[in-house]
């Protein structure tokens, strides 16, 4: 994927001047040794330049760090730490922060070479917030090197997310649709978080879209989509439009990123495109979703700008989905309840038309969007992609603002069981623990839409940190305690 940054994190050693600095000279060479041997030596960097004791030191280490093209730090607490110049690094250092520390290694230390870096993060902790600077803090941020090294692994998809966020351009096509408001919010917070948006109309798309008629690179990506699609290309005749559509985006991208580096798309999909295009442009937005570049449906920016949080933390494909009915008791009866360990309210099924890439459906094909052909012809309403989600672990997750411009998140893990939908479009059987108590007091509670975005895998706690980072004002999960909206009788 060429849409997401690839991070290379900085350590950065400091000491407090009446600590021994070899100390922190030691330590961070044994945490850069401990990374190295268990993880990937072309990720990091260690700051040779000074142990940062003072803010003359603080200056030489963000040179040092800007010359290595560093885009995420790690502030290495080896001793104690001087807190006005550590926290000055972070608050000078263009990229996302995070902080740890050393713990004593053994006995012998304690009498002379205690480096009471357990004491020191209390007070980087309230110089950061003297200071409003945010910094990445680890559950438990002290430890030996093999702890720490982990530590600093464990912040690589965070930081990732945090850079592409701020280097991403959101590009997006027509309002929502009518009585289609759900997803429609203001664009404040995406400022806030450093997002650059480019709304644009759908007369501007079908334009550029008809220059595209005959462009010499159609036949090739034909074969592309007939390759990738295989037995399931049962539309064969709207291939070439599809084509025409998907270079379409591809070149408007390239012309319309500015002074970013990276690009998300909230499209539009109806009433009128199937009509003008001739098509629905599900399969695109599947396909250019499974490169990296996400492309949500109904312009959906905040399903878009969450799409994209989950491509960088996972480092793979993801989908946007609606959270969209209930599984039938009969089906729960008889494939689920005693197979699998889900209460009937703990189960749901995620449903869109066909904007899943193939490579996350079982046995794709190419139809037409059965909701839409209930009301136009068949023929306009081809391009969808359909098939059964594959089973396995995922994170449902989104990013939004509210419509009083508050931002609010929310991260539940599951799985999609390997049950047969019986259903159409892309869809899957999913089940999350409390599924229902989080449906009521998590997600009708706080006005979230629709739409979800998922991660295929377990990445709460990354997608967790990075809201919290962006400065969500809420995080909803599923939990089993009582939520306070929860009526307690």
């Amino acid at each position: 994927m060429n849409n997401i940054p690839e991070i290379k994190i900085g350590i950065v050693a400091v000491s407090r001047d009446c600590f021994p600095e070899s100390l922190s000279v030691n330590r961070r060479k044994a945490l850069v040794t401990a990374y190295v041997k268990k993880y990937n030596k072309t990720d990091i960097h260690e700051c040779p330049v000074c142990i940062v004791e003072n803010e003359i030191h603080m200056v030489q280490a963000l040179e040092d760090l800007k010359k290595n093209g560093c885009n995420a730090l790690c502030v290495y607490l080896g001793n104690f730490g001087p807190e006005i110049a550590e926290t000055m690094l972070a608050q000078n250092f263009d990229g996302p922060v995070m902080f740890c520390a050393a713990a004593e290694e053994n006995i012998g230390v304690l009498s002379s070479d205690r480096g009471d870096a357990y004491c020191g993060m209390l007070n980087a902790s309230y110089n950061l917030k003297l200071r409003n600077v945010k910094a990445y803090m680890p559950e438990y941020p002290v430890g030996n090197a093999e702890y720490c090294a982990d530590l600093i692994h464990g912040f690589v998809p965070i930081a990732r997310a945090l850079v592409g966020i701020k280097n991403l351009k959101i590009i997006s096509f027509g309002p929502r649709p009518q009585n289609f408001f759900a997803c429609n919010a203001p664009i404040k917070q995406l400022y806030n978080i450093g997002v650059e948006i480019e709304e644009n109309s759908e007369l501007d798309l079908f334009e550029s879209f008809n220059k595209h008629a005959g462009d010499k690179r159609i036949p090739e990506v034909v074969a592309d989509m007939e390759k990738e699609l295989g037995k399931g290309n049962k539309k064969p005749e709207i291939l070439a439009k599809l084509v025409q559509y998907e270079l379409t985006l591809l070149d408007w991208i390239e012309t319309h990123k500015g002074s970013k580096k990276y690009v998300a798309i909230a499209g539009k999909c109806w009433p009128a495109f199937q009509t003008q295009f001739g098509f629905v442009p599900c399969y695109v937005n599947s396909r250019l979703t499974g490169r990296g570049i996400p492309v949500s449906c109904e312009v959906d920016i905040y399903g878009c700008l969450s799409e994209y949080i989950g491509t960088c933390v996972s480092n793979e494909s993801v989908t946007l989905l609606d959270i969209n009915n209930t599984v039938p008791e009969e089906m729960y009866n008889a494939s689920i309840k005693g197979k699998h360990d889900y209460k009937f309210t703990d189960t749901f099924m995620g449903f869109h038309c066909g904007n899943t890439c193939a490579g996350r459906l079982c046995n794709p094909e190419m139809k037409y969007q059965k909701i839409m052909a209930r009301s136009l012809p068949v023929e306009v309403t081809n391009g969808t992609l359909e098939g059964d989600l594959a089973a396995g672990d995922i994170t449902f997750y989104r990013l939004q603002s509210t419509a009083d411009n508050h931002l609010y998140a929310y991260v539940a893990q599951g799985e999609i069981l390997p049950v047969k939908t019986q259903s159409f479009g892309g869809i899957g059987v999913f089940a999350i623990k409390e599924m229902g108590r989080f449906y009521r007091h998590v997600l009708i509670e706080n006005g979230f839409p629709h739409h979800g975005a998922v991660a295929f895998g377990h990445y709460g706690k990354e997608l967790f940190e990075v809201f919290k980072y962006l400065g969500a004002e809420k995080i909803g999960y599923n939990q089993t305690e009582k939520y306070k909206t929860e009526n307690p009788f």
